[in-house]
């Protein structure tokens, strides 16, 4: 077994003798400083050190100056403050900013060993617990995607190894899959990594202001344009721009799009100047965009330069293992964002979410669990805490489902945007009519609260 190394500090050297010789005999190896700054130089050249015994009061440098210098270096192992009895007050200080514990001087030896044997046990079992949840994570988790589906665990190893080449990529997907969370894992895995991702909702802009957003403007180039504007592109020089739902670009945009692709040279809306960048693309859609060509709304040449590179993330029906996997961590999330006492599941609503079909995807599952949450009256979420559309729903795919219209028992559809409405009004209603609370547990800002509000016609519950 390895002797567990240990520093110690002290600027008089019969204290550092008396240590040495006490610990030696213990079976710890014995590092010694007179020094601060002694100190600060052995900690750099030997990282190995298992804990830190040091002098709190020190000429220069002192004991808790020179943790927070070892702080700033690396993380450091188990320290401990040695002081006199007059200082207990400065110890205490120094354990709240960090220091592992503090001995008062004249040291009582056995208390010494009691007390090192103890941090350095007690720093053993935290890292390997830190280390445990790390390989947890890593085995349920790729850049945050949670999935351990063979469909999942094969798109990991794609990104794996396309993400370090410049190839452009398209993501197909249903609404709510995570094409965005997949082009940052793809921008993560690139040699752009330190760079920028750059994100665009083209379905969410006017062609006019996609131009603008996208390309940037001058000074007097239309109305309201009271000086230059650097567009997504530039600000996504030597990184990663992710354009999403490209299907929607209009013709004119897509061909303006295919010019800049081919030369990597474009035009500030309003300006004759051209300028180059160095981007890597990656697009997404929840479109056939093959159809979208047929059909003349989409630039087939367009088509060949974004999907050098396809992937397909696959709707959450087709992967129902990672359902309780998703499950799990998105109570974990909403228990501490809404600062609940949810410990998981019934076995029955477990069941249900599993056997449900997601027309939403991700999404739909994340805003039925922060309700879930938000709504649950004990600690353990059950059947009766899942929207009405849960109950006594069949399992199979309709359809209507794949269009986001799920049927309930009466034979009628309840679409996605009633499930917002629900979520919506039972929200108002459990934080009695207060809308910024409100607006904090559905994780949006009021002013989307108030704008869902009145395109829903939900009414004031104070009114």
């Amino acid at each position: 077994m390895n002797k567990k190394k240990i520093l110690v500090v002290d600027d008089r050297i019969n204290t550092l003798r008396v240590l040495m010789a006490i610990l030696a005999d213990e079976g710890y190896e014995v590092v010694q400083a007179v020094s601060g700054n002694v100190a600060m130089d052995v900690f750099k050249d030997q990282e190995d050190i298992d804990a830190v015994l040091a002098d709190l009061k020190m000429p220069g440098m002192d004991g808790l100056e020179l943790y927070h210098k070892m702080k700033e270096l690396r993380e450091p192992p188990p320290f401990i403050i040695m002081t006199a009895y007059g200082t207990v007050k400065s110890a205490v200080q120094a354990l709240k900013e960090g220091v592992t514990n503090y001995l008062i001087k004249p040291l009582d030896f056995d208390e010494l060993i009691i007390v090192l044997n103890k941090c350095i046990q007690d720093y053993n079992i935290s890292r390997e617990l830190a280390c445990l949840r790390r390989q947890i994570k890593e085995d349920i988790s790729f850049h945050d995607i949670i999935g351990t589906s063979k469909k999942m665990k094969e798109i990991f190893d794609m990104v794996e190894t396309v993400g370090p080449t410049d190839a452009s990529v398209l993501i197909h997907g249903e609404t709510g899959t995570g094409k965005e969370l997949l082009a940052r894992a793809i921008h993560l895995e690139s040699q752009r990594k330190d760079e920028k991702l750059v994100y665009i909702n083209v379905a969410a802009l006017t062609e006019s202001l996609l131009e603008a957003e996208l390309f940037g403007y001058v000074k007097g180039a239309f109305t309201g344009a009271i000086g230059d504007k650097i567009g997504r592109l530039e600000t996504a020089d030597h990184g990663t721009l992710f354009l999403d739902e490209i299907g929607h670009m209009s013709l004119t945009f897509q061909a303006k799009l295919l010019r800049f692709l081919q030369e990597m040279t474009f035009e500030p809306v309003g300006s004759t100047e051209s300028r180059s960048v160095n981007v890597r693309l990656i697009t997404a859609t929840n479109l056939d965009l093959l159809n979208e060509i047929k059909a003349g709304r989409f630039l087939s040449d367009l088509l060949y330069r974004i999907e050098v590179i396809s992937i397909h993330l696959p709707p959450l029906r087709e992967r129902r293992d990672d359902i309780p996997l998703l499950v799990n961590h998105f109570v974990k999330k909403y228990t501490g964002q809404y600062e609940k006492t949810v410990d998981g599941l019934s076995k029955e609503a477990m069941e249900t979410l599993v056997k449900y079909n997601w027309p939403g995807n991700v999404r739909e599952l994340k805003n039925c669990l922060a309700r879930a949450v938000i709504l649950s009256k004990g600690t353990t979420i059950g059947i009766e805490d899942l929207p009405k559309r849960f109950l006594n729903k069949p399992s199979s795919s309709s359809l209507s489902e794949r269009e986001g219209i799920i049927p309930n028992s009466s034979g009628q559809g309840i679409k996605i945007r009633d499930m917002e409405i629900e979520l919506i009004s039972q929200t108002l209603q459990q934080c009695h009519g207060n809308k910024s609370l409100a607006a904090r547990y559905l994780g949006i800002s009021r002013k989307s609260l108030y704008e869902k509000m009145e395109r829903y016609r939900i009414s004031d519950v104070n009114k």
